[in-house]
């Protein structure tokens, strides 16, 4: 017997039920994934706290697997090589444009390399301009975080290469164009250096509020499917003919 309720009985149509299952299917789908991104985030920043809470590990002058040293805090002694320096274009500071500074550092008493993110500087005017980056000479130590990879930006597509300033950077492209033996890492450099950058790095949390939001969205769109479903499947039932 049909449920019924003030002169409606619950009649659902086929094609609703299936347009209903499939939107809240969607929504529950999307939001786990936009749940799923934040909390990736939230273990990400955790996992770098602990990795800077600790004292510097000295790299060795010997390659070896990315993830032994992924995420924690190392230190490099050697000599940066000025000549192999990339800018990374369109990198956003407080609202203002700029570059991060990318420059290998040779290691001491070695031939082995490591890439080093040394910071960011602000693009002059014009914005067509490259500007001048200080490299300070002989043995140096730095300290920083040790990340497999550089962080990659939006990159256009058309966007146009300019000498040493590219929009993104893969260590297997640049040991390709440097011919430079080089650790699987990226050095994030934080002690302090005489080069006038900036050593001030995005959190890697930022956006954990943006995905909860947009998983709370996709959640309430999938329970409005159900909702709609529901009330649009109580219909009028025909008067009964004498």
């Amino acid at each position: 017997m049909p449920l019924r309720v003030l002169n409606r009985s619950f009649r659902p149509r086929v094609w609703a039920f299936a347009l209903a299952v499939a939107a809240s299917a969607a929504g529950v789908a999307l939001g786990n994934w936009q749940s799923g991104r934040a909390e990736e985030k939230r273990s990400l920043a955790a996992r770098l706290e602990t990795g800077l809470a600790g004292p510097a590990r000295e790299l060795p002058a010997r390659q070896f697997v990315a993830s032994e040293f992924a995420m924690t805090r190392v230190a490099a002694r050697g000599e940066f090589l000025p000549q192999h320096t990339v800018l990374l274009d369109n990198r956003i500071r407080q609202g203002r444009p700029g570059f991060e500074v990318i420059t290998p550092l040779r290691l001491a008493h070695s031939e082995l390399h490591v890439v080093v993110n040394r910071g960011w500087i602000e693009a002059p005017a014009p914005r067509s301009s490259i500007p001048h980056v200080r490299t300070p000479t002989g043995m140096q130590r730095i300290e920083g975080l040790a990340l497999e990879h550089l962080p990659r930006a939006y990159e256009p597509s058309g966007y146009e290469v300019r000498g040493s300033v590219l929009q993104n950077l893969r260590l297997e492209e640049y040991r390709a164009t440097t011919g430079l033996a080089l650790l699987p890492i990226v050095i994030e450099q934080r002690s302090a250096a005489d080069d006038d950058l900036t050593r001030v790095w995005p959190r890697l949390d930022a956006g954990v509020e943006k995905h909860e939001m947009y998983a709370l969205q996709w959640y309430s769109l999938a329970m409005l499917a159900v909702v709609l479903f529901l009330v649009l499947s109580f219909r009028h039932d025909e008067p009964a003919s004498r």
